[in-house]
Parts: C-alpha cells; structure tokens; sequence
C-alpha cells in the first residue's frame, strides 16, 4: 500500500493494515503490527526523503512458520543521509522511543538500502 509522506501517512497505515488483517490473525499480534508499522511510517515521514510522488510504500507478508504466524512489514522510503537505529530517550524528551518500540515488539528487524532508497522491516510473531 502506498500512504502519504505526511503526517497523516501513519495514521492511514495503521487503519488500512487493520482492516486487511483483521480476522487473520490474533488480536495481540495485530494490535503490536499494526504499532510496528505506524512507527516505521512515521519515522519515515520524519527522517527520510519521499519516494517519486510523494509517498511512502508498506508492504507485509503474513506465513506460518513451525505453526506460528508470522508477519513481516515493510517500509520502503527515498532514504535518509544516516541509517536509522534505536535512540536512548529521557523521560522528558517528546520522541526518540519509535524504534525502541519496534525493537521490543518484533523478532528481528533491519534495513536494506538500493540505488532508489532504503525499506526498514521487522518481523513478529
């Protein structure tokens, strides 16, 4: 799916990704994919340039795996100067917990860079 690299992008994420997965899996591991995904868009929309249009790209992939679901999500943006990693957050600071979030709730996660951008995924179960 492809969301606005604007503020509202995550926003639109969180509730079209809902509504294409409610029923396929658990409530829990909708509820921490849905989370996941909103935090990748924002921070896309936040620290990476837009791919051509103006846009961000989410994609997921739902598979069983030694009887567990598990879903990869993936955000693709025109990328960043820096790659994106986890920061430590004060107590008072107003951001920098998104990826700290992503690193609790998911397996595992990355980023791959190409010629055109960047995709940071993570993968839950």
């Amino acid at each position: 799916m492809v969301v606005p690299h604007h503020a509202r992008g995550a926003q639109q994420a969180r509730h079209r990704l809902a509504a294409a997965l409610a029923g396929a899996v658990t409530p829990s591991l909708l509820a921490d994919v849905v989370s996941v995904a909103a935090e990748l868009v924002g921070n896309a929309v936040r620290h990476a340039e837009p791919l051509p249009g103006g846009v961000v790209r989410l994609a997921w992939r739902l598979r069983t795996v030694e009887a567990k679901q598990v879903i990869e999500v993936r955000v693709t943006d025109g990328g960043a100067q820096q790659l994106p990693r986890p920061r430590t957050a004060g107590a008072e600071d107003p951001d920098g917990r998104g990826l700290t979030i992503v690193d609790a709730l998911a397996v595992r996660w990355g980023v791959e860079r190409d010629g055109l951008g960047q995709s940071v995924w993570a993968e839950l179960s």
